[in-house]
């Protein structure tokens, strides 16, 4: 799966008020509670962070278009992906992504055959 995120400047925890920080926090610092809380549960569903990175400006693209966050999640198929989604205890902690996220992008891909 890959994810182009784009943060908010200061998250926005308005539909998840139970996990409102007691001090206001930026959207990558509610991004890293999310992933701290998502980690155990990926990893219990046979996935793992590829890479995660910096984004920027496109060199080719929409000139009005950059991601702050780049990340490349492998998961060995899309049921375990649904199942991994649909996981309660997972659940409690979305509202960590949701306050985080101004805007993102979820691409499914599938690793090809090595041509070499």
């Amino acid at each position: 799966m890959l994810n182009l995120l784009r943060f908010r400047d200061i998250a926005d925890y308005t539909s998840h008020p139970e996990l409102t920080p007691n001090e206001p926090i930026s959207g990558a610092e509610a991004f890293d509670r999310y992933i701290k809380h998502t980690l155990p549960f990926l990893h219990e569903s046979e996935g793992e962070i590829v890479f995660m990175g910096n984004g920027g400006e496109y060199l080719i693209g929409p000139e009005d278009e950059n991601w702050d966050l780049v990340m490349l999640i492998r998961k060995s198929s899309m049921q375990s992906f649904l199942a991994f989604s649909n996981h309660k205890a997972y659940l409690a902690g979305i509202g960590h992504r949701t306050a985080a996220i101004e805007d993102s992008r979820l691409l499914p891909v599938t690793e090809l055959p090595k041509v070499i």
